[in-house]
C-alpha cells in the first residue's frame, strides 16, 4: 500500500494475498445508511417507545462553524441530508484492519439524501469516490488549512471531515445541505440481521475466494457475513468494474430499504428496536439534527413508501485529463442539480377553466443576452429535457433581466413558460421580429435555472427504485 496517507488507494483493489479483510465491505455502509435514514424519517417510528431511547445512541458533531456563513440559499421546504461512510478505526472498528489504525479516516461513500416536500419522494444521490472536483479551504485537525483546485472528492473528508465534504458538495451543486449523517462499518452485519436478511438475485453462481462469497444462481436472502461478502465482491460478479459494483450496491440498498419499510419491520416493535439500535450505535450527526428535529422530519414524511425511494449517481463520466478518474458531465450535472434545488411540493390543481398546456406544445427560441458564452445552449438542453421544442435564436446585447416574448397566437404558451423562469418575467407580445406560434426566451444576467414542469424530480437515466425487480439486470 502506498505510504502517503493522502493517496486514495483502496483496499478492495489491493493486497490480494492473505485473508480477505472485512474492511472491503465498508463502502456499502453509506448506501445502507441511506435506506436506514429513510426508515428513520418514516412517521410510523413515532408510534413506538423506541424513539427517544435509540436516539440517545447517536453521537453529534458541530460543523456549522467550519462550514462557514457563505452557503447556498434554501429555495423550498425540501430537506437535504448528506450521508457519509467512514472507515475510521476508532473504538470497536479497530478490528477491521489493525494495520490502518493510525491512518486518517476516509470516506468513499458520499450520498446526498434528498427528501421532497410533503413526503412525495426521496432520492439518494451518489457522488463517485474518484470524482475530480475543486476542494475548498478546509480546516484540518492539526489546525492548518487544506485546499486544491483539483482533487478527488473523497479527499475532502480526509482533509476536514464532514464539514469539508459539505462545503465541497455545496460548492459544486449550489444545493443547501441541511444535515449530515455519518456511519462507520461496525454495525453493518447487525443491520442486515435486524431486518431479517436482505433479498438479492444472482444471474450466475459465484464462488469468490477474495470475498469468501459462495452462492448459487437465483434468489437468496442474505445477512451477516454473507451480506458483507456480497457487497464487497468485485471480480466474482459483473464485469469487474467499480461502476458495475456500485449498481449492485444500489440494488442491495434498495432491497434493504424495501425490507425495512415493510410492515414486517415497522409493525414489529421487537424488530424495529433491533434495527434502530443497530443503526444509531454507528451514527454521528450534526448537532442540529436533534431528536425533536428528527420527529419533525418523521411527521413530514408519513406518506413515504419504498416505491417513492430512488437511487441515482450524479451525472459523470471518465475524466478527460485522466481516464482512471471521473468528472461531472456538463451540462447534465448542472441541469440535475437545478432540478434538485427547485424541487417543490405537489403541484396544485389548475384553476377551473384554465387551458392545459404541455411542454410539447411550446416552441421556444432562445436568445443569449447574459454575456456568458454557451448559456443559450445550456438553457436549450434544460428546455428539451422537459419536453419543450427549443432552438437557438442567437446572441443579443447584454440584458440584466430575462424576458419572455411571443409572436401572434403564442400568448398561452408564453405564460406557461414564464411560470418556469425563476425571476417570473411578465410575457410580452413582440411588436416586431416575432414568429407566429413561437415564444422567444431572452436569457439575461439574472438567469439561474429552469423550474420543473412537474412536481418532484423527473426520472433520471440509470435510476434504481427500491421496488424494482431484484432479478432484473442482475
Amino acid at each position: 500500500m502506498n505510504s502517503n496517507p493522502m493517496y486514495m488507494e483502496y483496499v478492495d483493489d489491493a493486497d490480494p494475498s492473505g485473508p480477505a479483510p472485512e474492511r472491503r465491505g465498508w463502502r456499502i455502509l453509506g448506501w445502507v445508511s441511506v435506506g436506514l435514514s429513510a426508515v428513520m424519517v418514516v412517521g410510523s417510528l413515532a408510534a413506538y417507545g423506541v424513539y427517544y431511547k435509540t436516539m440517545g445512541n447517536i453521537a453529534h458533531e458541530d460543523v456549522n462553524a467550519n462550514v462557514g456563513p457563505n452557503r447556498p440559499k434554501k429555495l423550498n421546504n425540501a430537506l437535504n441530508i448528506l450521508v457519509l461512510g467512514s472507515d475510521t478505526r476508532a473504538g470497536g472498528n479497530a478490528k477491521y484492519g489493525r494495520s490502518m489504525k493510525n491512518e486518517p479516516p476516509r470516506s468513499d461513500t458520499m450520498i446526498l439524501l434528498h427528501l421532497s416536500p410533503g413526503g412525495g419522494q426521496a432520492m439518494g444521490i451518489s457522488f463517485p469516490r474518484d470524482l475530480m472536483v475543486p476542494i475548498p479551504p478546509c480546516k484540518t485537525k492539526n489546525g492548518s488549512t487544506a485546499a486544491t483546485d483539483r482533487g478527488q472528492i473523497n479527499s475532502a473528508f480526509t482533509n476536514g471531515g464532514a464539514s469539508c465534504v459539505i462545503k465541497t458538495i455545496e460548492g459544486l451543486s449550489n444545493i443547501k445541505i441541511d444535515h449530515f449523517m455519518q456511519i462507520d462499518f461496525n454495525g453493518f452485519k447487525s443491520i442486515t440481521n435486524a431486518v431479517g436478511g436482505v433479498d438479492v438475485c444472482l444471474s450466475k453462481a459465484v464462488n469468490d475466494k477474495k470475498s469468501r462469497l459462495k452462492l448459487a444462481k437465483g434468489k437468496h436472502t442474505i445477512k451477516g457475513e454473507t451480506a458483507l461478502a456480497y457487497v464487497r465482491v468485485r471480480y466474482g460478479l459483473g464485469d469487474g468494474s467499480d461502476t458495475d459494483r456500485i449498481k449492485r450496491q444500489q440494488k442491495f440498498m434498495g432491497s434493504l430499504a424495501n425490507k425495512a419499510l415493510s410492515a414486517g419491520v415497522l409493525a414489529n416493535p421487537s424488530k424495529l428496536l433491533s434495527l434502530m439500535n443497530a443503526t444509531t450505535k454507528s451514527l454521528t450527526t450534526d448537532e442540529d439534527l436533534t431528536p425533536r428535529v428528527m420527529m419533525q422530519i418523521a411527521q413530514g414524511m408519513q406518506g413515504m413508501t419504498s416505491g417513492k425511494l430512488r437511487f441515482v449517481t450524479v451525472p459523470s463520466g471518465p475524466d478527460p485529463a485522466d481516464p482512471n478518474r471521473v468528472a461531472l458531465t456538463q451540462p447534465s450535472a448542472n441541469t440535475f442539480f437545478s432540478t434538485i434545488r427547485n424541487d417543490k411540493t405537489v403541484a396544485s390543481e389548475p384553476k377551473a377553466g384554465a387551458s392545459k398546456i404541455s411542454p410539447s406544445q411550446v416552441r421556444v427560441r432562445v436568445y443569449n443576452a447574459s454575456g456568458i458564452e454557451g448559456q443559450a445552449g445550456r438553457v436549450i438542453t434544460a428546455l428539451e429535457s422537459q419536453g419543450f421544442h427549443a432552438s437557438l435564436g442567437g446572441n443579443m446585447s447584454s440584458a440584466a433581466t430575462t424576458k419572455v416574448l411571443y409572436g401572434s397566437g403564442a400568448d398561452q404558451q408564453a405564460s406557461f413558460l414564464a411560470k418556469l423562469v425563476p425571476s417570473g418575467p411578465k410575457p410580452t407580445a413582440r411588436s416586431s421580429g416575432g414568429t407566429p406560434g413561437v415564444v422567444d426566451l431572452v436569457v439575461g444576467k439574472d438567469w439561474t435555472a429552469l423550474k420543473n414542469v412537474k412536481a418532484g424530480i423527473p426520472k433520471q437515466q440509470g435510476e434504481i427504485r427500491a421496488t424494482d425487480d431484484i432479478c432484473k439486470g442482475s
